[in-house]
């Protein structure tokens, strides 16, 4: 049995004219220890799946209208308020987006970290300080003794993100949902981050899901790897599979716009056209409009998943490298 296995997930957003559909039919699962990546531009979905899991969508205009998410057995969208605080922060958690905004400015990091522990673990305000404290060590912060004391502001963008990671793994967490831990960080703190939850999962044997909008980040750090699209998974399987052998047109035009390290360029690649809005009406491939293999079908039908071996499958209708490709 999978640790998380999320099936058809669908989530709506509601407007002046009317509830609009912006995650459709969302599957995939997580197996422990293991590690996946959803991959996206902005505005696809990724966030609102993994807010959904964490039940983190009441009270936004965003909610739930199909499908199901298990986590080890237990259906987690119908729960109460109180039956889901005893899973969220504890067996699961999540680091967010945007350490800045995430954590509370008036309280002291180490207040923040301890307040987890305090809710799920009945630690006593000493045991709770000593283990934020060996919680800051473990991410690597210099002189957490210190460092427990000070606000978020006093903390540099690194730091900050490190004592967002002590908070969400404080609990010893079976599942650790990432959504782009490493946005606004320069390129060395990224590496830093992904190096320490690589280290900590190691460590602790929980599983991972990973967000982001970097193909390179999850190549590195991720078993399994799912592609979205306006809402939808177009490509999915085993990382190595997905990235040797491209199948679908918008996974490879991601990699083809990626520079080249070996060389200078004055022009970079970019995939066509503009995501269509979510009020939009695409009929057939949500992706035909900026495809440059499309065929009629592809304006018309909206594909079902294939498999192209294995577990890596993928929705187009001319997969790239399959026999059946539109010339």
């Amino acid at each position: 049995m999978p640790l998380l296995d999320v099936s058809e997930l669908e989530i709506s957003v509601h407007s002046t004219g009317g509830d609009i559909a912006v995650v459709k039919g969302v599957s995939f699962q997580v197996n422990k220890s293991g590690t996946i990546g959803i991959v996206g531009e902005s505005g696809c979905g990724k966030s609102l799946t993994s807010l959904a899991i964490m039940g983190l969508l009441d009270g936004s205009q965003a909610r739930t209208t199909g499908g199901t998410v298990r986590f080890e057995g237990t259906e987690l969208l119908g729960l109460t308020m109180r039956e889901r605080r005893k899973i969220m922060g504890n067996q699961m958690s999540m680091i967010f987006q945007e350490p800045m905004t995430s954590l509370n400015p008036v309280y002291r990091v180490g207040d923040q970290i301890a307040e987890a522990l305090r809710q799920h673990r009945s630690l006593t305000r000493k045991a709770a300080r000593e283990r934020a404290i060996e919680l800051l060590r473990m991410v690597r912060i210099p002189r957490p003794d210190e460092r427990i004391d000070c606000f978020p502001h006093q903390l540099s963008g690194g730091q900050r993100q490190r004592v967002m990671v002590a908070i969400a793994i404080a609990c010893e967490p079976k599942l650790l949902i990432a959504d782009e831990p490493t946005t606004a960080l320069d390129v060395t703190v990224q590496k830093e981050i992904l190096g320490l939850l690589r280290d900590l999962q190691e460590q602790t044997g929980m599983a991972v899901v990973l967000i982001s909008h970097d193909l390179g980040v999850v190549a590195e750090t991720c078993d399994f790897v799912a592609i979205m699209y306006r809402g939808k998974i177009v490509e999915t399987g085993r990382a190595e599979d997905v990235f040797s052998s491209v199948a679908h047109p918008y996974t490879r035009g991601l990699l083809n716009s990626i520079p080249p390290v070996d060389r200078d360029v004055e022009v970079l690649n970019e995939i066509p056209g503009r995501v269509p809005s979510i009020e939009q009406n695409v009929p057939g491939c949500s992706f035909h409009s900026r495809c440059t293999i499309a065929a009629g079908i592809c304006r018309e039908i909206d594909p079902e998943f294939s498999t192209v071996s294995g577990k890596h499958e993928v929705r187009c209708h001319f997969a790239l490298g399959s026999n059946n490709r539109a010339e």
